[in-house]
């Protein structure tokens, strides 16, 4: 398994999508932005669900998060079946977030990648998307990465998806 970290905006999706391509054997590629998605709407923008501020902070209420436990629990229920799975997640609760990752995921290989993305880079992508919340990438740049440690760092600023793709698929190959 690989979960890579990183604030909205900093390539991760790009990243994976490239990660299935140059990697031998076939994986999934799962994100954050999915399970939202599929959430009824009114977990995507409410008090109980998630809730986006004008500043670009995100609040996650009780049902949502009880729903994105179910979730990465399945995720690892498709590990542990056999399935090379990719996450693109964003770690809001910072370490907290890679805890309850490492809780579901115990027993299992992965590959903790981090993605990170200057601020100002991440806030043109957001901007150019227009399917964001404008300040998102800003506040999350940053935050996502307080406090964690990671097998495999990749910077996006300058560097294209394939290419930091190249370098993750090298450490899963070398094990």
């Amino acid at each position: 398994m690989i979960v890579l970290n990183g604030g909205s905006s900093s390539g991760k999706s790009g990243i994976a999508r490239c990660l299935q391509a140059v990697l031998s054997e076939a994986w999934l590629a799962i994100g954050v932005d999915t399970l939202i998605d599929v959430m009824p709407p009114r977990l995507q923008l409410g008090a109980d669900g998630i809730g986006f501020t004008e500043g670009g902070e995100i609040t996650i209420g009780a049902e949502f998060r009880l729903l994105e436990d179910a979730w990465m629990q399945g995720v690892a229920a498709m590990v542990h079946a056999g399935a090379r799975v990719i996450v693109d997640d964003v770690f809001l609760g910072g370490i907290e977030s890679r805890q309850r990752w490492e809780k579901v995921l115990d027993g299992l290989e992965v590959l903790w990648v981090g993605v990170r993305c200057d601020a100002a880079v991440a806030a043109g992508r957001e901007l150019a998307r227009g399917d964001r919340v404008s300040g998102m990438a800003a506040v999350q740049a940053e935050l996502v990465h307080r406090g964690m440690s990671y097998d495999v760092d990749v910077d996006t600023t300058r560097t294209e998806a394939i290419e930091c793709a190249h370098v993750i698929a090298e450490r899963v190959k070398s094990g």
